[in-house]
């Protein structure tokens, strides 16, 4: 479970600050899905660090880069994991998007 704050939710367009991943991954563009997926798998197998940059496809924020970056760590046979991250949402001026 993704727990975001207020402005993740609203931008993600999302009902609650609570959600599963494959709701998340539904608000990025289709061609960043796999990719991210994978990255997120992988952070959860061990600790590591990560990274990724996408659109949100929906909602009120629909256009709007987001990116994340964060960490894994407490994977192994006695523990639940986590992972913490911070989404980042850049505000570009409309007349530069797309140059």
């Amino acid at each position: 479970m993704f727990q975001l704050g207020q402005l993740g939710e609203q931008l993600h367009g999302l009902q609650a600050a609570e959600c599963g991943l494959l709701t998340l991954l539904r608000c990025y563009e289709d061609a960043d899905r796999i990719r991210i997926l994978e990255l997120l798998e992988s952070a959860s197998a061990s600790a590591s660090s990560f990274c990724f940059s996408t659109h949100i496809i929906a909602g009120p924020a629909a256009g709007q880069p987001v990116l994340c970056v964060g960490h894994s760590s407490g994977f192994g046979d006695d523990n639940d994991g986590r992972m913490h991250g911070v989404f980042i949402f850049p505000r570009m001026p409309v007349e530069t998007v797309g140059h």
